[in-house]
């Protein structure tokens, strides 16, 4: 089990400690530089295939049709919104569609370089046209749309025809900044410094960015966690597992453009601040609180990381679009302290609620758990006392005993994974004996994870809450409690992260001297299976009671991602069940909607569903004025209604006992509430 110890979640870069990186505005870089590999270039691409072709757990045949989705994915690692490439210049490239994988093998990398030179010579152009369209104010009053999202859009045939597209594009990002009473002057400078910024970036491209991207094209078409690492990513990889973070704790992927917050990291400045969630799109960064903001909209999401990065003490301000609402809406501005985030701050804490059910009074301990987490350092040093998940929550579970609770709720909540032998040893706090896991490997031997202590350390009422950021060892975690039947899962599909990577060291493989130009290779090598032999990929954990989700689980998660390895399912382990859940299940469902019926707080959950699913669909936007503006006013109107009903309901609250006051969580109340039910029915079944 020794080499799965560290089950890494889904995060795809990790804020940690490195210099701000700060575009010189009067920085002068020659745009007619054309990039070439470099000489290790050749060998690492040739061990990568290599290694993929041999040693993932997939078992990929190198051929023509792998050979078009790393086009594809290359192409799009450029373009994805089709704003800078002509169809004239994707025609041209279509005779590399399939030679990709002749080339993996060969190790010629001219074909990628050559795209990418086309790419700097696009935006180049695409710069000049931003100059010009930005020297006079655009005419608001028109009635005209523009189509953000481009990804299913034919190619443009022209220049000019991009000319209006982008036209279209710049008076949109005006027209959010005059409704948010930017004056023209201050919206022209604003908007050419984020293009003169991003293109700033992409002329101080080095080689080793674009071998990286092509590199990347190839592992993800594998799957969406097998990724190739330069040098300088490697080592940020490498402050990340060793726990040394050292920023605004948050991970990011790019989505249509935008830089959005894919995890918070428990006990970062992010998690602290309350104030920046999943999903969340950062759409600029200001360093400090007095500098002006550098909009990364559109940029790489390595360049956004090099801006919101740096050192513990100094401040970081994102302006962020939040998850719910359109481009069309006002920003909010989150100002962070950078700083590093310590094994203590991401670990478990406790806190006991008061839920009344039915006119009894039930008290229930709730643990929140942000990550599997181990001190392996410590542990390695011999330190009797080194911090882990489980003995955290040994300690918890005791003083709740103190306590007299009724029952427990794990929260596990946006808790991406960790430790798998933490998560298998916390399982064992709650089950006798038996199996918790299985893992296939790519040569198809199953090894099976153990509970290592017999006896049960809390065996009273349990539920688990889940949600669909909830990966890897919070699946392995929830999946085994709901298998043996020791307690209810409560939420969202979580997120189906069933894979178990290791990470490889290039530099043992490439026979060339310079070893600080080798990166690292993160490999797939294996599979997680429940005990009763279903895999966690895709499908995660379906909860046993469902809150309602925006998303529709295929939408999220593993299953969003093309590359993905499948369900599948193996053999049952042998395991004792504790009891059949399934009766009292639907009791609480039952009761769970009668009562959210008239709950305020589930009703407006329903109306930000409502209104989200609202937004994914539409697909134009208006650029006129009054009409965006009756669009933002209706949406600040429907925020300002909720806050007034919302602060009615606290000053009730002053005259209601302690035991009755309203938990802050709605979520998490009802959850309560569930467990209450739960509770009252075993009891009732005991007597």
């Amino acid at each position: 089990m020794k080499k799965l110890l560290v089950l890494f979640l889904f995060t795809l870069f990790s804020l940690t400690s490195a210099q701000s990186f700060n575009i010189e505005h009067n920085e002068i870089i020659d745009s007619n530089i054309v990039l070439k590999p470099e000489f290790q270039h050749k060998a690492i691409n040739q061990v990568v295939t290599q290694i993929l072709s041999r040693y993932h757990y997939k078992k990929i045949a190198i051929n023509d049709s792998l050979s078009s989705i790393i086009f594809d994915n290359y192409i799009k690692s450029y373009d994805n919104g089709r704003y800078y490439f002509l169809k004239a210049d994707i025609d041209e490239f279509e005779k590399y569609r399939f030679e990709i994988d002749n080339n993996l093998y060969s190790g010629k990398l001219d074909p990628a370089f050559d795209i990418y030179n086309r790419y700097k010579k696009r935006l180049d152009e695409r710069m000049d046209y931003v100059q010009k369209a930005l020297e006079n104010e655009f005419d608001y009053s028109k009635d005209e749309y523009y189509v953000p999202d481009r990804k299913q859009m034919e190619w443009a045939l022209s220049s000019a025809e991009l000319d209006d597209i982008w036209r279209k594009r710049l008076k949109s990002d005006a027209l959010n900044k005059k409704l948010s009473k930017d004056d023209w002057e201050t919206i022209q400078k604003a908007l050419k410094r984020r293009y003169q910024n991003y293109h700033k970036l992409i002329l101080q491209y080095q080689p080793e960015d674009v071998f990286q991207l092509y590199l990347n094209a190839f592992a993800e078409a594998v799957d969406p966690h097998t990724n190739y690492l330069s040098p300088k990513n490697s080592e940020q990889f490498d402050i990340s597992m060793n726990l040394s973070l050292e920023g605004i704790g948050a991970s990011l992927r790019l989505i249509d453009d935008y830089t959005t917050i894919a995890e918070i990291i428990p006990g970062g400045p992010a998690f602290k601040s309350k104030d920046l969630h999943p999903d969340d799109r950062i759409v600029a960064v200001s360093q400090g609180d007095t500098t002006e903001f550098v909009d990364v909209i559109g940029w790489r999401i390595d360049d956004t990381v090099q801006q919101i990065r740096g050192k513990k003490g100094t401040v970081v301000r994102l302006r962020v679009l939040r998850a719910d609402k359109s481009i069309s809406e006002a920003t909010d501005i989150v100002r962070l302290v950078r700083d590093k985030v310590k094994l203590e701050e991401r670990a478990a804490s406790k806190e006991v609620i008061q839920i009344d059910e039915d006119g009894v009074n039930f008290k229930l301990g709730i643990i929140k758990i942000p990550t599997f987490y181990l001190d392996f350092a410590a542990k390695s040093k011999g330190d009797i006392d080194y911090r882990s998940t489980t003995r955290d929550i040994k300690k918890l579970l005791t003083e709740l005993k103190e306590e007299k609770v009724d029952g427990v709720i794990i929260d596990l909540r946006n808790n991406g994974g960790g430790s798998l032998d933490e998560a298998i040893q916390m399982t064992g706090l709650f089950v006798d004996e038996g199996p918790i896991v299985q893992i296939k490997s790519s040569d198809s031997k199953i090894e099976v994870g153990e509970d290592p202590d017999a006896g049960i350390f809390y065996d009273g009422p349990l539920a688990v809450m889940v949600n669909k950021y909830s990966a890897s060892a919070s699946e392995i975690f929830s999946a085994a409690i709901q298998d043996y039947g020791r307690g209810i899962i409560i939420g969202e599909q979580t997120f189906g992260k069933g894979t178990v990577q290791n990470l490889v060291d290039l530099k043992k493989f490439v026979p060339i001297t310079d070893k600080e130009k080798i990166g690292k290779l993160k490999l797939t090598i294996a599979k997680f299976y429940r005990v009763n032999g279903n895999s966690t990929q895709h499908r995660g954990v379906i909860p046993d009671i469902k809150f309602p989700s925006a998303l529709d689980p295929s939408e999220y998660g593993e299953s969003s991602q093309p590359s993905a390895l499948p369900y599948d399912n193996i053999k049952s382990s042998n395991f004792q069940k504790y009891g059949n859940l399934s009766e009292i299940i639907k009791m609480l469902m039952a009761k769970h909607s009668d009562r959210i019926k008239n709950n305020q707080e589930f009703k407006y959950l329903a109306e930000d569903i409502s209104l989200y699913k609202e937004n994914i669909k539409k697909k134009e936007f208006s650029l006129n004025e009054d009409i965006r503006k009756q669009e933002r006013e209706k949406n600040e109107d429907r925020k300002k209604e909720r806050e007034n009903a919302r602060n009615i309901t606290v000053k009730d609250k002053e005259e209601v006992p302690i035991k009755d006051m309203k938990i802050d969580d709605p979520l998490l109340e009802e959850s309560g509430h569930i467990l209450a039910d739960m509770i009252f029915e075993i009891n009732s079944k005991v007597k």
